[in-house]
């Protein structure tokens, strides 16, 4: 490939479990210019999630597969994994997707989450979407934000590769810290992808470091 020859797209696998802000935003990117990327496959927990209808608007596969429909997390997994394989998806994004996969050896370092914290701050099994922020509030801590990581086989535990911080002012409600900390994902996460793009995210055991851009 000569330095003229355009670099193809990167290929999303999008996991969600509600109403689809993250892959719309990510869709919205990707009209704009701003992620060199493309949503192959959206995969769904469950058949009322809001975001299909993004899937749907924009013409992307979308699968729902719920955990009830199988015996356990592993079979569970590789039936997602499966769906992925077939999409020939380069790396996978879980967008408030709330269940719990296994990443299998041919996608470690290709799956990655956001969190609305910063890790290791508020984050693990129960600690989801809006009850993060409330437990913020109700610490009293003065910095929350966000963070983008690999995903392993534990809730938010994987390395991470990115956070951006919010400030938390003193008359913030959850809902008012959700808004602006939603804000920073929407710049955090593309800028994530962007790296894996470039190919510029080395892991060494739990750290993930950032290549200089060429």
């Amino acid at each position: 490939m000569n330095d003229n020859t355009p670099t193809p797209p990167t290929r999303l696998g999008v996991l969600i479990s509600g109403g689809g802000t993250t892959l719309f935003n990510f869709l919205q990117k990707i009209e704009a210019g701003k992620m060199n990327a493309e949503v192959a496959v959206v995969i769904a927990s469950r058949a009322d999630c809001g975001g299909i209808i993004h899937a749907e608007r924009f013409g992307i596969r979308c699968e729902v597969l719920s955990r009830g429909q199988f015996a356990d997390v592993h079979a569970f997994s590789n039936a997602i994994f499966s769906v992925l394989r077939d999409a020939n998806v380069d790396l996978v994004t879980l967008a408030g997707f709330l269940s719990l996969i296994h990443v299998p050896d041919d996608f470690q370092h290709r799956v990655m989450n956001i969190h609305p914290s910063l890790i290791p701050a508020f984050c693990g099994k129960g600690f989801f979407g809006h009850k993060v922020h409330e437990a913020v509030i109700e610490r009293g801590v003065k910095i929350s934000g966000c963070t983008v990581h690999f995903a392993d086989n534990q809730y938010d535990h994987g390395p991470i590769i990115h956070q951006s911080s919010v400030m938390v002012q003193d008359d913030d409600t959850p809902d008012s810290l959700a808004v602006r900390v939603f804000e920073a994902e929407q710049e955090a996460y593309p800028h994530a992808i962007r790296l894996f793009a470039e190919k510029r995210l080395i892991v060494e055991g739990r750290r993930v470091l950032i290549r200089a851009a060429k």
